[in-house]
């Protein structure tokens, strides 16, 4: 009884490790090769679509699994594409992003559709906020990191756009 009791779990810690691993991966992936760089006021912006893996991640899994793709995955992107100064705020920002949309999605009752949208709102208030700090502190300017706000909306709501809808019927299937 001990031996089958110890293969389930170690067969649940695997499967943990390779969602989480397999959230990462498709994190840095959208986000390296899905994207474009809005030429607005300095930094300007990125719009990427590495949001889509991390809210689906946050929504059928729930809040660790989003904040392990955010903060890697993400953060890694950050690491191998030359904005390796942005890494460590990356790793936090968009790891409280999926964790708190993640934790909305698991805690709040209602809707699904209502929860998730209010999971992405929450998430973007935590982006804007965090990365315009980051830029002012990389900076030195308060007017500059404004130029990113518009690049940081858009990405979040297109990946709220084609996530909300398909993240229920996704954590149906799985």
């Amino acid at each position: 009884m001990n031996a089958a009791y110890s293969t389930t779990k170690e067969t649940t810690k695997t499967k943990v490790l390779v969602i989480n691993a397999l959230f990462i991966a498709l994190t840095v992936v959208a986000t390296m090769f899905i994207n474009i760089r809005l030429p607005i006021m300095g930094n300007g912006g990125l719009i990427h679509m590495g949001n889509i893996p991390l809210f689906i991640a946050a929504f059928v899994y729930g809040r660790k699994t989003g904040a392990i793709a955010g903060a890697f995955g993400m953060g890694l992107f950050d690491i191998i594409s030359g904005w390796a100064l942005w890494a460590p705020f990356t790793f936090v920002i968009v790891g409280a992003m999926g964790y708190v949309a993640g934790l909305i999605a698991e805690k709040m009752p209602g809707k699904k559709v209502l929860v998730y949208s209010l999971a992405v709102v929450a998430a973007l208030v935590i982006k804007i906020v965090g990365y315009y700090f980051t830029e002012v502190v990389l900076y030195g300017n308060w007017i500059q990191p404004f130029g990113s706000i518009p690049g940081n909306i858009m990405q979040v709501v297109l990946a709220g756009l084609v996530v909300i809808p398909l993240a229920g019927r996704m954590k149906k299937l799985l």
